[in-house]
């Protein structure tokens, strides 16, 4: 799944558009082989037809609620970064979203922690001018890329001026004595 240009607005387009690190279904995956392992063991130890159907049973519940469902999880997760916004899709069955424009965005920071040094992620932390709290984005895998990608997209536009267009005090720019 994927972010559906549809959803862009006229002259938008995409910059980046990223899932959680991959690191986000390792457990899963790591269940997926230990349940299979012991349900063919069970199999093979159990002689009857209806133990083994129990361990199929057992197995594919376990199939569908410790690995099914993360890595579907994990699939419609994204974060996507156009010229314009910065968008975050989630869900399954009952989807939710956020959409900061990128003239709102008054801070991004990045966390990285020993195991995320190792696997090249890390947690982007965007500050906007809204009452709600800064927006954490987990796992996103080269966060210092992204952070730095995000910050050209951010100046890209800057002229320098405050929120009513005028400039710092102090900035040559906003020096407009009339010669006379």
């Amino acid at each position: 799944m994927s972010f559906s240009p549809k959803h862009l607005t006229q002259g938008e387009r995409v910059e980046l558009e990223l899932h959680t690190h991959i690191k986000a279904i390792v457990l899963p995956l790591i269940i997926l082989v230990v349940a299979t392992v012991a349900a063919l063991a069970g199999a093979v130890y159990w002689d009857n037809q209806w133990g083994r159907l129990a361990i199929g049973v057992v197995w594919l519940l376990v199939v569908i609620v410790f690995v099914l469902a993360p890595v579907w999880r994990w699939r419609a997760t994204f974060y996507v970064i156009t010229n314009r916004r910065l968008i975050t899709r989630t869900g399954i069955v009952s989807k939710s979203g956020r959409d900061i424009p990128l003239y709102r965005i008054s801070d991004v920071a990045y966390d990285k922690g020993p195991l995320d040094r190792i696997l090249g992620c890390g947690t982007l932390i965007v500050s906007d001018a809204s009452d709600q709290a800064g927006l954490q984005l987990h796992d996103v895998p080269h966060v210092e890329d992204v952070q730095v990608r995000l910050n050209e997209l951010l100046f890209q536009h800057d002229n320098g001026t405050d929120d009513e267009g005028t400039f710092p005090p102090g900035d040559p720019r906003g020096d407009r004595r009339r010669a006379y």
